[in-house]
């Protein structure tokens, strides 16, 4: 059976390193002191947004984005940021005839550096281009809109199992969830996680996936 795997981006494609050392640099912070912040707001459930919050009270986070955009220091995405396994695992899947497409909560901005990669995939988009973010169902809904396909015939694969796992298949997708990033890790045990068709630690595995 051919299927659509749709692919989360933050620690499911791309590793975040990058992103939160821009953001330590940009605020004038030790990176391991984000870095820790992170990993505490993570382990509560919350918002990664709230780690800046905590080194900046009040802080307007897209504002200042604005503001790193506007003066040069903004999103930067490269070969090296993707997991190894990204390519070979894309690759193999299109060779397989599935359709490969590329959606996280991500800004307008990485879709365009996303795409800038050539990576093998059908179609890439995020929440910033769609006005829409996980979890809400709208998100999988413009997924489902994308791909042309039934939401049965869809895979949706991410590492955060509150906001990739169940709400992809309370759409009606099925779903894969990877033990990869904080929230991969920390929250692999949770009902949620525990809910995913399947269960990976790399990429790869996917191609197993026939049905």
């Amino acid at each position: 059976m051919t299927l659509t795997f749709v692919f989360d981006i933050g620690e499911t494609l791309v590793s975040d390193d990058r992103f939160w050392q821009g953001w330590a640099d940009w605020l004038g912070t030790p990176r391991h002191t984000l870095s820790a912040l992170v990993g505490a707001v993570v382990a509560q459930g919350r918002d990664n947004a709230d780690a800046l919050r905590l080194l900046r009270p009040g802080l307007d986070v897209m504002a200042e984005y604005a503001v790193r955009e506007a003066a040069g220091r903004g999103e930067v995405l490269e070969e090296s940021d993707l997991y190894p396994d990204v390519r070979p695992a894309l690759t193999a899947l299109c060779e397989a005839g599935h359709q490969v497409l590329i959606a996280g909560n991500q800004t307008a901005r990485v879709g365009e550096l996303l795409r800038g990669l050539a990576l093998p995939a059908d179609a890439i988009a995020t929440s910033g281009e769609w006005g829409v973010a996980k979890p809400a169902p709208e998100f999988f809904a413009k997924a489902a809109e994308l791909a042309g396909a039934p939401a049965s015939q869809m895979v949706y694969v991410g590492d955060h199992p509150a906001n990739d796992i169940a709400p992809a298949q309370a759409a009606g997708l099925r779903a894969a969830h990877i033990r990869r990033g904080p929230w991969g890790y920390l929250w692999a045990d949770t009902p949620e996680a525990a809910a995913a068709d399947w269960r990976i630690t790399s990429l790869t595995e996917l191609a197993t996936i026939t049905k």
